[in-house]
Order: structure tokens, then sequence, then C-alpha cells
């Protein structure tokens, strides 16, 4: 095995957020080296038009994603049955190169509302702790929202996300979300102007008395020049967001905000095509030492570190931290354990709507994240729960992301699935059709875990990560409650004709559909080593020189896109590295 020159700090993954700690910890003065397992991948040459905009190769064969035959997970409903390989792209997208998932997103950029932050604390205090199933696990962060804020306001400006503020230094504003935290400024760029099916929307939803506002979006609205001096072009609505790169520099990433900087700093380095198999301890187990991994050519290469950041996507890291042994595994059975504890995802309901030829809504025109409008009335605990018998919540949207003639092409109910009759109804609707939708939370069960699975291993003979995860009563009622809102706001719009897509009691997670990539939980962060894998600050709790960076750390999944507070916990966690672990090593919460 080949043994390199020791560095300051190692990154494993190197997408959003070993993009921010390669920034803040370089700042700092450290030798900082990033592994990817994937290749590198830029603006330019890789997503330059008209190259970018192939939905076949993008949109269903998956360029940006990782390979399934060299890596997947496993996946089955309840303990004591047999886990399947997920094989085939359906419920979740696994970005892979530099860039992670945070090439191929939508840009929807949100903050968590306060409660959400502290989100068993406040429900007991609100319902009582009966108020909450026994077989739920929700759980504090251990960080609140004021303590976070200057961090969320932090990404947004990196980003350049384009909005309107809501509540700004505690006087509500008209146009912005009327249930947001504090925030001290306004986004730093104006919302992306409304598509057609946007407005009807907003129309129709304040006709019932709600507070539509513009989403906020990682897609920048005008020029804008971002705090590390990076410039994005204004976008240009051209449908091919989501599954692809961004060919205007319009949509934040790590290549349109922070790599032009980052690369050029003489104390970082990138290595691509290093697959990191596990995090290697001293004699103690207390101590990380550095992490080994696999090179292009096969070979296994230990890399000596004095810090290492777990910085892959969500399901890789808790999969990591298995294979190093680092925190105890959960056992569903005892309730005991954490590492793989609190798995959660998020659901979903769509509906589709059909207009008469003479409302053009030119589904083409498509802005990713910006465009739409959003009814948050009913997300998180911005309503009383009591009388419903549900926690949690989510958000209704209006708008279009694209036209793309695979993936986006509705026809009404009742259309023949091939010939003469689904071309003509296919004809006839493209232009005047669009869609409403739901996003909604998924709490924590004890029965809803990570582990490693027994049976299946990937490319290099390491156990592939398995999930064990089925929907629960409190979310069917949730979404049956949000969409019945959303069917409300649909009947106003008068469409000619509508459909719905929703899960019903009975209905099991089903990995063959796409919902959404927002997997959550398995290294939680909160404020007890018996409850929780990593304290208030990111740091495991049980290797304090490692720190894990991610979705992973969320006890619980809110209803809001994940990527804003997933931004704001990684610059947050990088400045108490900065201002108190490098100055003092050891772990920064005493227990």
């Amino acid at each position: 095995m080949t043994r390199m020159k020791p560095v300051d700090a190692v990154i494993v993954g190197f997408g959003w957020t070993g993009a921010i700690m390669g920034m803040e910890l370089t700042e700092t003065g450290l030798d900082v080296l990033a592994l990817e397992r994937g290749s590198y991948q830029d603006t330019s040459p890789d997503w330059v038009y008209p190259n970018i905009a192939d939905e076949l190769a993008y949109g269903i064969r998956g360029k940006l994603f990782q390979s399934l035959a060299r890596e997947t997970v496993t996946v089955r409903h309840a303990v004591g049955e047999a886990a399947v390989p997920y094989r085939q792209y359906g419920s979740f997208l696994l970005g892979t190169n530099v860039g992670g998932a945070g090439t191929h997103w939508n840009g929807q950029h949100y903050r968590p509302s306060p409660e959400d932050l502290e989100f068993r604390s406040h429900i007991a205090k609100r319902y009582g702790e009966k108020f909450m199933p026994a077989d739920m696990q929700i759980q504090d962060y251990g960080v609140s929202y004021d303590e976070l804020e200057p961090f969320l306001d932090q990404f947004e400006y990196v980003c350049g996300t384009s909005g309107r503020a809501g509540n700004l230094d505690g006087k509500l504003m008209d146009g912005g979300n009327p249930f947001e935290g504090v925030r001290k400024r306004g986004y730093p760029n104006p919302p992306v102007a409304d598509t057609h099916s946007a407005r009807l929307f907003a129309d129709a939803a304040k006709a019932l008395g709600h507070k539509p506002f513009p989403q906020p979006a990682s897609n920048a609205s005008r020029p804008y020049t971002n705090p590390y001096g990076v410039r994005l072009g204004p976008c240009n609505l051209c449908g091919y967001c989501e599954r692809f790169g961004c060919f205007m520099y319009s949509k934040a990433s790590p290549q349109t905000t922070i790599l032009p900087v980052l690369m050029r700093r003489k104390n970082f380095s990138l290595r691509t095509g290093s697959h990191v198999t596990r995090i290697n301890l001293d004699s103690t187990g207390k101590r990380a030492t550095g992490v080994t991994y696999i090179d292009a050519q096969g070979q296994q290469v230990e890399q000596p570190a004095a810090l290492v950041i777990v910085a892959a996507f969500q399901m890789h890291n808790v999969r990591l931290m298995l294979l190093s042994g680092i925190g105890k595994p959960y056992d569903p059975a005892t309730g005991t354990g954490v590492i793989g504890k609190n798995y959660a995802y998020q659901m979903m309901s769509s509906i589709g709507l059909f207009f008469d030829k003479d409302t053009a809504i030119n589904p083409f025109i498509g802005a990713g994240a910006g465009g739409s409008q959003i009814v948050d009335d009913f997300n998180s605990d911005h309503f009383d729960h009591g009388p419903h018998g549900f926690i949690g919540g989510g958000y209704i949207i209006g708008g279009q992301t694209g036209g793309r003639p695979i993936q986006q092409l509705a026809v009404p109910p009742g259309t023949p699935a091939w010939g003469a009759a689904w071309k003509r109804a296919a004809k006839d609707s493209y232009l005047h059709t669009t869609f409403v939708g739901t996003h909604g939370s998924v709490m924590a069960y004890r029965d809803r875990y990570l582990d490693l699975d027994p049976t299946y291993k990937d490319a290099f003979g390491q156990p592939l990560l398995r999930i064990t995860f089925d929907w629960h009563d409190n979310e069917y009622k949730m979404t049956r409650f949000v969409t019945d809102r959303a069917l409300a706001i649909v009947e106003q719009m008068k469409p000619r004709q509508h459909s719905l897509t929703i899960r019903k009691p009975g209905d099991h997670y089903d990995i063959r559909q796409y919902q959404t990539t927002h997997t959550t939980g398995g290294v939680i962060m909160g404020t007890s080593p018996d409850t929780s894998a990593l304290n208030r600050f990111q740091q495991s709790w049980d290797v304090h020189n490692v720190f894990v960076t991610g979705a992973s750390a969320f006890p619980q999944n809110l209803g809001y896109n994940p990527t804003g507070l997933i931004g704001g916990l990684t610059y947050w966690s990088a400045r108490a590295i900065r201002d108190t672990y490098l100055k003092n090593p050891g772990p920064m919460v005493q227990t």
C-alpha cells in the first residue's frame, strides 16, 4: 500500500459541502486535500450548449449519476424482509463526479422554519408528549435558527439566490413568505420572473386567502458577483435544469460559485478517481489518522491527515461511518446505537392541470426553481395540528420547470398509452398543461433505518448500504391534508381537467418511481451521544477529529428542500472548526 505525504485536512467527497469546507479551511492556511471518486467536470467543456440539452443522455440515462452497477443500495420495507438492490434509477438520484448532486439539482433554496431545528421541544411544548406516536423518534438539531441565520445568509449570497424576503429584521414584507424566520437582509437577487402557470396559481391561492410567494431559487435572475468574486449570468429559462448541468453559469453549483477561486489556492489539492473505503483510526479508536482509498489504477492508498471531513452524499456518509467502525450501529430492536438511525425521506403528491386551448402555458419556458410560486401555510408547524392528528406538513407549488418531450409530456386522464389517439392528445395538450405539487415532511421512526447489507457487495467487495423504509400513518394523513388544500387551489384555477397522484394508506414505498433525492439521516446531530452521532457542530461524539456534513445529520426530514440548510450547517460547522477546534483540538461539546 502506498502511503502519501500527510495533510492537515482531508475531505471525502467534493460536492457542495466539500467545496465549502475546502474554502473555509484553506483560508486558515491549512493544507487541504479533497478526494473525489468521480472525475472532474465543469461548465465548459462538459455542459456546453447544445450538448447538454440532451434529455436522453442526461434525463433518462443519467449521465451525471453514479453507476449503480459499481455501487448501489438495497431496499426493503421492514425488518425481516430480504432487501433487493436498487438497479435502475427511480426514487432518488445519486450524483457523482466533482460537484456531485450540486450539479444536477433544480436550485430550490429554502431556509428551515425556526421550529424545524428544535422540533421535538417545539411539538412537546405546543401539543404535549402524547401527541407524538410511540415509535416516532423526532429530535432537536442542537442548534437554533438564530444561531444559524448568519450562515444560512452566507450560503444564499454565495449562491446568488433569487427571492423575496418575508420577514426582514422582524418586519413582515409584502409578497414574501410570512412564515419564515427573521432574516437580517433580503435575498441577493430579486425573484426570477413568474411563469404563466405560476401567475395562475398565485391568483387562485390569493383568492382562497393564502399567501403565495416566489420560490427561493439559486438560479440567478440577473448578472451577479458573489462574495468570492465569482460571476453568475442570468437564467434564460431554458427548461433543462433538474438532472442537467447549467450551460449559462446561472444555476448555483460548486463549479459556478466556489471552484474558480478554490482550485487556484496553493494549499488546496484535488484527487479524482479516489474511492475512500474507510477512515483509519489509531489504537485507541478515538482519533482518526487519515483515510484509505482506492485510486484510479485500483491500488490501495493511505492518506494520513490530522482532520477528516466526511462530505459525500447522505447515504455514502452513513456507509463510510459504518465501514470505519465510528459510532455504535443503530439497533431497531433495542432502539440503541446511532449510526444508521432516523433515516427519512419526503412524501409528494402531484396534480396535472389540462387547460383549454385559449390558455397558453408554454411549458418549455422553465427556470428550474425560479418562476414558481409557493404556498407555505400548511408546512412545518405553521398551522394548528391539534385537530388533525399528525405532525409535519409541506408546501404547495405551482409553476413549470420545462417541457421536455420524454419526461415532461403529460396527457389527460383516459388517454390511451399509444397510437393515434395518444398522438392527438399529446399535440393538443402540450402547450396547455401544467402541474401543482405538494412537498411534504417525513418523520423519523424506530423501524426506519440504515445498515450494511449482509448479502450484497460493491465492486470493491464492501457491503452495500441497506435501507429499511416504508410510509407511516402520520405521513398518509399529512399528504392527504396538504393535497386537499392544493386541490382547492386547482379548482380555483379552473382547468378543463385534472389528474391526481397521491399515496394512500396501504401504498408501500416504491423505488421504481422518482419522488425526490432528499434522503436524510443516519449520522444525525443532536444534544447527546446517547441519541445522536454528531454534536451541534457536526463533530463526531466518538472521534473528535472527524466531522460529517450534509443531510445525513438531519434528525428527521422537513417539508423543504434540504440544500439551503445543508449549506448553512456546513458554514456553521466550518466556523466552529476555525474559531475553536483548530486552537484546541478535541471535543467541542463536553458530556
